[in-house]
């Protein structure tokens, strides 16, 4: 791939999802543009890049983006931020919320949903305690395709078979074929929306508890501070950040403070959210 070839497709991708590629992934570009180049009925990335050029397609934008997105995910991945949500943070929760009953949470950057559907498997489990509350998980992604995927709810074998206990797969799941589909009942307790991170997030509301975990290490320093900065914005003063495990926010925000004795979870600098009592040491 051409030089300038390469320059202007890492621009785009800059602009558009925020991702940021160094030269020493130009093989990934070559590899996963490729496909898009076919799709569109191009002899390579030389055609696609002087089309991109030329011609402001924003279908041909999408895939470009789409393609280069990485869309990993897996049930209960990590597993301790959702020992953490049970544990820790949705106790607390139903203690300051009492009164009006309801909870909000976001799974930012949901790929094809799995983030999601464990957070609502986790609810359905402690059902008894959750009667009567109103609480609404949204899963949001940058990719129409995945998005499509998580709102449907059907996995391979492959994808129920990491991190999703047995137990959960039989009780959670209908068989169908050589697939497993998420039970109606799962489904309706999340939506999916298809959102950019960089754009404007004030209309998907006020949220609780967000779930954006590995995400920003594709982002450089400003559009790091950019997303935590709108993401602090949708939050209540006791509300929750989770973010993946080699992520932080220290040195790029002072919007958000760690919680105290708890690895991965952030809560906003001016306010606070405090572990119950008796939960203060780290899961």
């Amino acid at each position: 791939m051409r030089v300038e070839d390469f320059d202007m497709f890492a621009t785009l991708l800059k602009q558009r999802s925020g991702l940021v590629l160094t030269k020493d992934k130009a093989y990934l570009l070559e590899s996963r543009l490729m496909p898009v180049a076919r799709k569109w009925n191009m002899k390579g990335l030389d055609e696609l890049a002087a089309t991109v050029r030329t011609r402001k397609d924003e279908a041909l934008l999408r895939d470009i983006t789409e393609a280069m997105t990485t869309n990993e995910s897996s049930f209960f991945r990590d597993q301790k931020p959702f020992d953490q949500f049970k544990q820790i943070v949705l106790p607390r929760l139903l203690e300051a919320r009492a009164s009006k009953r309801q909870i909000r949470i976001w799974s930012a950057a949901c790929s094809s949903g799995q983030e999601a559907y464990s957070l609502a498997m986790l609810l359905n489990e402690d059902a008894a305690k959750v009667a009567g509350w109103r609480i609404e998980i949204i899963g949001t992604d940058i990719s129409a395709e995945m998005v499509e995927r998580a709102k449907a709810g059907v996995y391979t074998q492959f994808e129920v078979q990491r991190g999703l206990p047995i137990q959960m797969l039989v009780r959670h799941f209908k068989q169908q074929g050589d697939k497993w589909q998420i039970n109606p009942n799962l489904r309706q307790m999340v939506s999916f929306r298809e959102w950019n991170l960089l754009g404007d997030l004030g209309a998907l509301g006020q949220f609780d508890v967000v779930f954006c975990r590995n995400v920003l290490i594709y982002f450089d320093q400003p559009t790091k501070a950019k997303v935590l900065d709108g993401i602090a914005r949708l939050m209540p003063q006791d509300g929750v950040l989770y973010l993946g495990g080699a992520e932080t926010v220290l040195g790029i925000t002072d919007r958000f403070k760690p919680v105290d004795g708890q690895r991965g979870l952030y809560t906003l600098a001016t306010g606070g959210f405090s572990p119950p009592a008796g939960m203060r040491a780290a899961v």
